[in-house]
């Protein structure tokens, strides 16, 4: 083989080696939801020693524009160096966020779910060991014409104490994409309501502190009145009687 026939062959192969790169890393980039995060969450009351209990959401998730469809992942992790006693997760959806299910887990009764809230399910964990975690598959739906917000309490197994929450923390977006086939939401973004000229309905009810990090005040309407009236500084289930838990 000639000097200039090897020349051509071998930037033949690396412009190939390049464009099966870009053809690979592209979707993967566009489909990953990224690594999970715990924003928006805080402990409320202590855990017994040696135990570190903590939620996780996905930084995106992307809602099907036409159904309106949309899939979670919920992990909650003991990052302590002693197993838990025994806990359970719930899942609770707020304004244009619904809650459909939770894989393993069984629906709150209407007249038990917290103010303010549309959705929940509640998780049975058992003892989570030091060092694992425990992930839960959530299927909801997000009107885009609203924005939406879950929420992550981790609690005794009876409700009494509540050792971590998460939120309620929204998803959303300030750009819509209501001619796409999908709109990605990040987490910790109030959504920019897809609707007539885009505006969002006016915020009404008490504004309290938000948890997660450079978020100064997270509205909870109903909810956060009620609240404050009874001195729980925005963890509205924290000294929540608990109801009848799934088993």
């Amino acid at each position: 083989m000639s000097s200039r026939r090897a020349t051509t062959a071998v930037g033949s192969l690396i412009a190939a080696s390049v464009s099966v790169v870009l053809t690979l890393s592209f979707p993967a980039g566009a489909d990953d939801p990224g690594p999970g995060s715990s924003k928006g969450g805080k402990v409320v009351d202590a855990a017994p020693a040696g135990v570190r209990t903590t939620t996780s959401l996905p930084e995106r998730i992307s809602v099907d524009n036409s159904s309106g469809k949309t899939s979670i992942t919920a992990t909650v992790k003991n990052e302590g160096t002693q197993d838990g006693e025994q806990i359970r997760l719930l899942v609770v959806g707020f304004d244009g966020l619904t809650v459909k299910s939770v894989q393993g887990c069984a629906a709150i009764a209407a007249k038990d779910l917290p103010e303010g809230s549309n959705s929940g399910f509640s998780c049975p964990i058992g003892h989570l060991a030091a060092g694992s975690s425990k992930s839960y598959a959530v299927d909801a739906t997000f009107d885009l014409k609203k924005t939406g917000k879950i929420c992550l309490p981790v609690q005794t197994g009876d409700g009494g104490k509540t050792y971590w929450q998460q939120g309620p923390v929204p998803f959303g977006t300030t750009n819509p994409s209501p001619n796409a086939p999908a709109t990605p939401l990040l987490l910790g973004t109030d959504n920019a309501p897809v609707g007539p000229g885009g505006d969002e309905p006016p915020k009404t009810g008490v504004e309290l502190p938000k948890t997660g990090v450079g978020r100064d005040l997270l509205p909870l309407g109903v909810a956060g009145a009620s609240l404050l009236m009874a001195g729980a500084a925005g963890l509205w289930w924290s000294r929540r009687p608990a109801g009848p838990t799934a088993s």
